[in-house]
């Protein structure tokens, strides 16, 4: 009995490590690389922080974008990127600027007077 009990505990530890690799995995798999660097980005009625962001063709970033008030979106189309920003989550956005240039994001949900003018820019070089 006491061998059976051994054997199912390491059974339960093998099967636990697959479970942690396996969500590791699918997390660096959503980011594109685990180690592609964070640029945090917030948003408020009506203001990007940071404004201005620059990249280098390329090289992958992930966008961690948070709300500081209300539902706001994240529209780079330029660029191929759309996302919903949700108050109180932290929405990440894998992006690889595939040229260069200066391309303007926009929220695109309705946030109240005001909305026509939350933007900003990402520059992208060479």
């Amino acid at each position: 009995m006491l061998h059976l009990n051994k054997r199912r505990s390491a059974v339960a530890i093998i099967g636990l490590c697959g479970v942690v690799a396996g969500a590791t995995a699918l997390w660096a798999g959503r980011t594109g690389h685990a180690s592609a660097p964070v640029i945090e980005l917030t948003v408020k009625r009506f203001e990007y922080s940071p404004r201005e962001i620059r990249l280098k063709r390329g090289a992958p970033v992930v966008l961690e974008i948070t709300s500081l008030d209300v539902p706001h979106g994240f529209n780079l189309p330029d660029l191929h990127v759309r996302a919903d920003v949700l108050p109180g989550r932290v929405t990440r956005v894998r992006l690889v600027p595939d040229r260069a240039g200066t391309f303007t994001f926009r929220c695109d949900v309705f946030c109240g007077t005001g909305h026509e003018e939350l933007d900003g820019s990402v520059i992208v070089t060479d």
